[in-house]
Protein backbone atom coordinates (compact mmCIF):
# COMPACT_ATOMS: atom_id res chain seq x y z
CA UNK A 1 0.00 0.00 0.00
CA UNK A 2 1.35 3.40 -0.98
CA UNK A 3 1.30 6.31 1.45
CA UNK A 4 1.87 10.01 1.06
CA UNK A 5 5.34 11.30 1.76
CA UNK A 6 6.00 13.05 5.05
CA UNK A 7 7.04 16.74 4.78
CA UNK A 8 10.67 15.85 5.54
CA UNK A 9 10.66 13.24 2.77
CA UNK A 10 9.22 15.79 0.32
CA UNK A 11 12.01 18.23 1.23
CA UNK A 12 14.62 15.51 0.71
CA UNK A 13 13.11 14.59 -2.67
CA UNK A 14 13.07 18.25 -3.77
CA UNK A 15 16.75 18.62 -2.79
CA UNK A 16 17.62 15.58 -4.91
CA UNK A 17 15.91 17.11 -7.96
CA UNK A 18 17.55 20.51 -7.37
CA UNK A 19 20.98 18.81 -7.42
CA UNK A 20 20.08 17.19 -10.78
CA UNK A 21 18.96 20.47 -12.32
CA UNK A 22 21.52 22.72 -13.97
CA UNK A 23 19.66 24.57 -16.74
CA UNK A 24 18.53 28.11 -16.17
CA UNK A 25 14.86 28.82 -16.71
CA UNK A 26 13.21 32.25 -16.82
CA UNK A 27 9.78 33.63 -17.63
CA UNK A 28 8.53 36.80 -19.29
CA UNK A 29 4.92 37.66 -18.39
CA UNK A 30 3.21 40.23 -20.59
CA UNK A 31 -0.10 41.82 -19.53
CA UNK A 32 -1.43 39.00 -17.33
CA UNK A 33 -3.94 41.13 -15.46
CA UNK A 34 -5.85 38.65 -13.30
CA UNK A 35 -4.30 38.34 -9.82
CA UNK A 36 -5.30 34.66 -9.57
CA UNK A 37 -3.43 33.88 -12.79
CA UNK A 38 -0.29 35.75 -11.74
CA UNK A 39 -0.38 34.11 -8.30
CA UNK A 40 -0.63 30.69 -9.88
CA UNK A 41 2.20 31.53 -12.29
CA UNK A 42 4.41 32.68 -9.39
CA UNK A 43 3.73 29.48 -7.48
CA UNK A 44 4.55 27.40 -10.56
CA UNK A 45 7.76 29.40 -11.09
CA UNK A 46 8.85 28.66 -7.52
CA UNK A 47 8.01 24.99 -7.99
CA UNK A 48 10.08 24.56 -11.16
CA UNK A 49 13.00 26.73 -10.05
CA UNK A 50 12.51 29.68 -12.36
CA UNK A 51 15.54 31.90 -11.83
CA UNK A 52 14.12 35.15 -13.13
CA UNK A 53 10.71 36.64 -13.94
CA UNK A 54 10.12 39.78 -15.98
CA UNK A 55 6.71 41.46 -15.87
CA UNK A 56 5.64 43.91 -18.53
CA UNK A 57 2.52 45.54 -19.90
CA UNK A 58 -0.32 45.88 -17.45
CA UNK A 59 0.44 42.67 -15.55
CA UNK A 60 -0.93 42.39 -12.04
CA UNK A 61 1.34 43.40 -9.16
CA UNK A 62 3.03 40.47 -7.34
CA UNK A 63 2.55 42.40 -4.08
CA UNK A 64 -1.24 42.57 -4.52
CA UNK A 65 -2.93 40.61 -1.70
CA UNK A 66 -5.13 38.88 -4.31
CA UNK A 67 -1.98 37.56 -6.02
CA UNK A 68 -0.64 36.44 -2.66
CA UNK A 69 -3.79 34.47 -1.94
CA UNK A 70 -2.91 32.10 -4.79
CA UNK A 71 0.88 32.43 -4.70
CA UNK A 72 0.95 31.46 -1.00
CA UNK A 73 4.14 33.37 -0.27
CA UNK A 74 6.06 32.17 -3.33
CA UNK A 75 6.41 35.66 -4.82
CA UNK A 76 9.33 36.16 -2.45
CA UNK A 77 11.06 33.04 -3.81
CA UNK A 78 11.18 34.20 -7.45
CA UNK A 79 13.26 37.20 -8.43
CA UNK A 80 10.95 39.46 -10.42
CA UNK A 81 11.31 42.80 -12.15
CA UNK A 82 8.70 45.00 -13.77
CA UNK A 83 9.81 46.67 -17.00
CA UNK A 84 8.02 49.40 -18.92
CA UNK A 85 7.92 47.61 -22.27
CA UNK A 86 8.08 44.22 -23.87
CA UNK A 87 11.15 45.34 -25.82
CA UNK A 88 12.95 46.10 -22.54
CA UNK A 89 11.96 42.69 -21.14
CA UNK A 90 13.23 40.92 -24.26
CA UNK A 91 16.52 42.83 -24.04
CA UNK A 92 16.86 42.03 -20.32
CA UNK A 93 16.33 38.32 -20.98
CA UNK A 94 18.88 38.25 -23.78
CA UNK A 95 21.37 40.33 -21.79
CA UNK A 96 21.25 37.61 -19.12
CA UNK A 97 21.93 34.93 -21.74
CA UNK A 98 18.44 33.52 -22.31
CA UNK A 99 16.85 32.42 -25.58
CA UNK A 100 13.23 33.69 -25.60
CA UNK A 101 10.52 31.23 -26.61
CA UNK A 102 6.97 32.62 -26.73
CA UNK A 103 4.07 30.28 -25.94
CA UNK A 104 1.29 31.18 -28.35
CA UNK A 105 -1.02 29.75 -30.99
CA UNK A 106 0.51 31.72 -33.87
CA UNK A 107 1.74 31.28 -37.43
CA UNK A 108 5.16 29.67 -37.49
CA UNK A 109 4.85 28.17 -33.99
CA UNK A 110 6.17 24.64 -33.45
CA UNK A 111 4.56 22.14 -31.08
CA UNK A 112 5.89 22.30 -27.52
CA UNK A 113 7.53 18.88 -27.76
CA UNK A 114 9.63 20.18 -30.70
CA UNK A 115 10.42 23.64 -29.29
CA UNK A 116 14.02 24.72 -28.62
CA UNK A 117 13.89 24.46 -24.82
CA UNK A 118 17.45 23.30 -24.17
CA UNK A 119 20.13 25.34 -22.40
CA UNK A 120 19.08 28.64 -20.85
CA UNK A 121 15.55 29.45 -21.96
CA UNK A 122 13.10 32.22 -21.10
CA UNK A 123 9.53 31.25 -21.85
CA UNK A 124 7.17 34.13 -22.59
CA UNK A 125 3.40 34.22 -22.08
CA UNK A 126 0.82 36.89 -22.82
CA UNK A 127 -2.51 38.25 -21.72
CA UNK A 128 -5.48 36.10 -20.81
CA UNK A 129 -7.74 37.21 -23.64
CA UNK A 130 -5.45 37.99 -26.57
CA UNK A 131 -2.15 36.22 -25.79
CA UNK A 132 1.28 37.54 -26.69
CA UNK A 133 1.48 40.93 -28.35
CA UNK A 134 2.82 41.32 -31.90
CA UNK A 135 5.93 42.93 -30.37
CA UNK A 136 6.57 39.85 -28.24
CA UNK A 137 5.96 37.43 -31.10
CA UNK A 138 8.24 39.41 -33.42
CA UNK A 139 10.95 39.75 -30.78
CA UNK A 140 10.97 36.11 -29.63
CA UNK A 141 13.67 33.74 -30.86
CA UNK A 142 11.06 31.02 -31.36
CA UNK A 143 7.34 30.46 -30.88
CA UNK A 144 5.77 27.29 -29.56
CA UNK A 145 2.24 26.10 -28.92
CA UNK A 146 0.70 23.39 -26.76
CA UNK A 147 -1.06 20.81 -28.96
CA UNK A 148 -4.69 20.34 -28.00
CA UNK A 149 -7.15 17.76 -29.23
CA UNK A 150 -10.26 18.77 -27.33
CA UNK A 151 -13.06 21.08 -28.38
CA UNK A 152 -11.67 24.09 -26.54
CA UNK A 153 -9.33 26.35 -28.48
CA UNK A 154 -7.00 27.50 -25.72
CA UNK A 155 -5.80 27.03 -22.16
CA UNK A 156 -5.82 29.39 -19.19
CA UNK A 157 -2.53 31.33 -19.18
CA UNK A 158 -1.49 29.95 -15.79
CA UNK A 159 -2.13 26.37 -16.92
CA UNK A 160 -0.30 26.92 -20.21
CA UNK A 161 2.65 28.40 -18.31
CA UNK A 162 2.76 25.40 -15.97
CA UNK A 163 2.73 22.96 -18.89
CA UNK A 164 5.50 24.81 -20.72
CA UNK A 165 7.72 25.14 -17.62
CA UNK A 166 7.20 21.47 -16.80
CA UNK A 167 8.17 20.48 -20.34
CA UNK A 168 11.35 22.55 -20.19
CA UNK A 169 12.40 20.83 -16.96
CA UNK A 170 11.25 17.40 -18.19
CA UNK A 171 13.57 17.70 -21.19
CA UNK A 172 16.54 18.35 -18.96
CA UNK A 173 15.65 15.56 -16.54
CA UNK A 174 15.02 13.04 -19.33
CA UNK A 175 18.68 13.32 -20.29
CA UNK A 176 19.71 12.07 -16.83
CA UNK A 177 18.73 8.49 -17.61
CA UNK A 178 17.85 5.68 -15.23
CA UNK A 179 18.83 7.24 -11.90
CA UNK A 180 16.20 9.93 -12.27
CA UNK A 181 13.53 7.38 -13.15
CA UNK A 182 13.67 5.51 -9.85
CA UNK A 183 10.35 5.50 -7.99
CA UNK A 184 10.12 7.58 -4.83
CA UNK A 185 11.17 5.57 -1.78
CA UNK A 186 12.84 2.82 -3.82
Amino acid sequence: MSTQLRPTDVKRLNRQWRRRTEGRLALLVESVTQPFNLGSILRTCATFGVDRLWLTGNSADPDDPKVGKTALGTATKVEHTRLASTAQALTAARDEGYRVVAVELANGAVPLHAAPLDADVCLAVGAEDHGCSPALLTGADAITYIPQIGRVGSLNVAVATAIALAEARRREWASLGGEADTPVGA
